[in-house]
């Protein structure tokens, strides 16, 4: 059983939430709990959408330092590579995702946070990548998540800065999707996520894959990829079912299987 992260499953909505007191330091264990954590949502056909959460206090001030500190050279050129397969498996949940930040997110929280496929914000949130300021650089994902969702340049001055920034400026730069007031990040980060339920699982699985996978090659490629997941759909009962109720009975009808 989990020590720090757990899920929770309501209506077809799953929170992962992250719980290491005092500032939900994402040691090794975090991160191998945020694994499983991960796997689990992915595999339980219940769950249609997905939370990040770290408390009402604080999403996760950042990796835990200490441990850090206590590792050799030889120990972080075997063990990086694995360690940010744990957020990469986050990432991957073929479902929507949602992280909901208050307090703050740095470092490591903010490359949690990067792995969801939106962010909703207390206003009085900040990130922020201060990596630099321990002689290290962001190294679960930020140097690459950071500057596909903000741009070369703006990611670059996170970065070499390390500075803090406001909810008011990440929704600016578009690090951040919405801000609300504090009290209001997890309800609004869960009526997100309760919007698809019901939905068509399989469609939103292949719509963030194409997207995610487009990203990372040239667009010819995207393409090709659109145009296989697209016509893969059509081997769905949710597209049958889909389109036989948008004919019969007009757009948003449809009662979906997913399979």
């Amino acid at each position: 059983m989990a020590e720090f992260v757990t899920v929770e499953v309501d209506a077809g909505v799953a929170t992962i939430r992250v719980d290491r007191p005092k500032m939900n330091a994402l040691s090794r264990q975090v991160q191998e709990e945020l694994r499983e954590a991960a796997q689990q949502v992915t595999l339980d056909r219940e769950v249609a959408a997905v939370v990040l959460w770290g408390g009402e206090r604080l999403f996760a001030a950042g990796a835990d330092v200490k441990e850090m500190a206590d590792m050799s050279h030889r120990d972080m050129v075997e063990q990086a590579p694995y360690l940010q397969t744990a957020f990469a498996a986050v990432a991957a949940i073929p479902k929507p995702v949602v992280a909901a930040v208050t307090g703050y997110a740095l470092g490591g929280g903010l490359e949690l946070a990067l792995c969801a496929d939106i962010r909703i914000l207390g206003e009085r949130a900040k990130v922020g990548q201060p990596e630099t300021q321990l002689g290290i650089i962001p190294g679960l994902g930020g140097t690459q998540r950071l500057p596909r969702l903000v741009g070369p340049s703006r990611a670059k001055d996170l970065i070499f800065t390390g500075r803090h920034v406001t909810a008011e400026e990440a929704l600016r730069i578009g690090l951040a999707d919405q801000v609300v007031p504090d009290a209001e990040v997890l309800p609004a980060a869960l009526a997100w996520a309760r919007q698809f339920v019901g939905g068509a699982g399989l469609a939103l699985a292949a719509a963030k894959h194409a997207v995610d996978a487009g990203l990372d090659g040239a667009l010819e490629t995207g393409l090709r990829l659109e145009a296989t997941l697209f016509a893969g759909l059509f081997a769905t009962a949710d597209r049958s079912a889909g389109m036989d109720s948008f004919v019969a009975n007009g757009p948003g009808k449809a009662t979906f299987t997913s399979s």
